[in-house]
C-alpha cells in the first residue's frame, strides 16, 4: 500500500525540530505555513509516547496540528480539538477530508503518525496489538492540553480503522487507567474498528492473548459519548450487526441507552470515506478471523463513496460540535 498524505516536505520539516518535553509546543516560527487569509495555522509538531515494547526508549511521535484562526473577542477563547488517527495503510487522504471540515467548524485537528515512530516504512507494517498505540493517543491528548490556545478539557478523538481500534479502546476505563495519566477523552469516533473482535476471547486465543491484553476490553466505558460509523459490506465484520451487539452491550453494562451509537452506511465497504483509488488489501483479521480456521488471509475491498464520504463527515462535525 503506497504511503500517502501529507509525508514530503512535512517530513522534512518534522526532521529539524527538536525532541518535545513537557510543556507548550515551540512557537511556530518556521514551521508554520499560511496567512490570516489561507485557513487554520498549521503547524508540524512533536512530542513524546511510551514505548510499551522497550520500556525506558519513549517513542518520537509526529503529526500535524493545524487551529482555526480567530479574530476579534474570539482570538482569547481556548478551541476544541481532535485528535486523528490513521489506519493499517498509515497517513492518507482520510485525515485531510475530516481534517478540514473540522477546522472550518472551528475545531483545531492533531494528525498523528504512530508508523513512523515505529520507523514502519513497508506496506502491511502494523503493531502486533492496538494496545501498543494507545499511549499515542492518549500522549496526544496531554500534548493539546499545554497547548495555550487549547481546552484540554474538550478534546475529541477520531479514528480508521487501526486508529478506529484505538479510539474506542481510549474510551474504556481499564486502559484510560493505564495510560491517560489522569486524563480521558470527551468524545470518541470510531470509523470501522472490527467490532467483532471486542471481548472476543476465543479469537484472541488463538494469538495467545486476552482482549483485556491485546487491547479490545470493552466494557467499563469512561462516559464519553462514542460515535460508531460503519458500512454493511465491510470485510471485517460482514455486516453492521457486531457493531450494533457491540453498542447494545456497552449501553447495558453501562447503565444507558445512547453512550454508544451506531451509524450504518448501506452497501459501504470498509474505509467508504478514504476518496482514494480502490484498492484490496489482505488481513488475517478479516472475515471475523476465518485465517484463524482456514490459514488464507482474506481480501478486504476498500472502495470510495464520495456521497456517503461527505454524509459521514457532515454527521461526525455534527457530533464533535455537540460533544465539544
Amino acid at each position: 500500500m503506497a504511503w500517502q498524505g501529507w509525508k514530503g516536505a512535512a517530513l522534512t520539516a518534522l526532521a529539524a525540530l527538536t525532541s518535545w518535553t513537557a510543556g507548550p509546543a515551540q512557537a511556530h516560527g518556521e514551521h508554520e505555513h499560511g496567512s490570516a487569509a489561507a485557513g487554520p495555522a498549521v503547524s508540524f509538531v512533536q512530542f513524546s509516547s511510551p514505548n510499551l515494547t522497550a520500556p525506558g526508549t519513549p517513542l518520537t511521535v509526529q503529526g500535524k496540528l493545524s487551529v482555526p484562526r480567530q479574530r476579534g473577542w474570539h482570538s482569547q477563547r481556548k478551541l476544541p480539538a481532535v485528535v486523528i488517527l490513521h489506519g493499517s495503510a498509515g497517513i492518507d487522504a482520510r485525515g485531510d477530508f475530516y481534517e478540514a471540515a473540522l477546522n472550518d467548524a472551528g475545531i483545531a485537528t492533531l494528525q498523528i503518525d504512530m508508523w513512523q515512530a515505529r520507523g514502519y516504512t513497508a506496506p502491511g507494517q502494523r503493531p502486533t496489538a492496538p494496545i501498543l498505540t494507545y499511549p499515542d493517543a492518549f500522549s496526544a491528548l496531554q500534548f493539546l492540553a499545554q497547548q495555550p490556545g487549547i481546552d484540554g478539557a474538550r478534546v475529541g478523538v477520531l479514528g480508521f480503522s487501526w486508529g478506529g481500534l484505538v479510539s474506542m479502546g481510549t474510551a474504556e476505563r481499564l486502559y484510560a487507567g493505564q495510560f491517560g495519566g489522569g486524563r480521558t477523552f470527551k468524545a470518541h469516533v470510531a470509523h470501522y474498528p472490527v467490532c467483532y473482535a471486542w471481548n472476543n476471547a476465543p479469537l484472541l486465543a488463538a494469538v495467545r492473548s486476552t482482549p483485556a491484553q491485546y487491547g479490545v476490553q470493552w466494557l467499563a466505558l469512561t462516559g464519553a459519548p462514542v460515535l460508531i460509523q460503519v458500512g454493511t459490506k465491510d470485510d471485517y465484520d460482514n455486516s453492521a450487526k457486531p457493531c450494533q451487539d457491540l453498542a447494545a452491550a456497552a449501553n447495558a453494562s453501562n447503565g444507558s441507552t445512547s453512550l454508544v451509537r451506531v451509524v450504518a452506511y448501506p452497501d459501504a465497504t470498509h474505509g467508504w470515506d478514504r476518496l482514494m483509488v480502490p484498492m484490496t488489501v489482505n488481513d488475517p483479521f478479516a472475515i471475523q478471523g476465518s485465517f484463524f480456521s482456514t490459514g488464507v488471509p482474506p481480501a478486504v475491498k476498500f472502495t470510495p463513496d464520495a456521497a456517503q464520504a461527505y454524509q459521514s463527515r457532515a454527521r461526525v462535525v455534527r457530533f464533535f460540535e455537540r460533544q465539544l
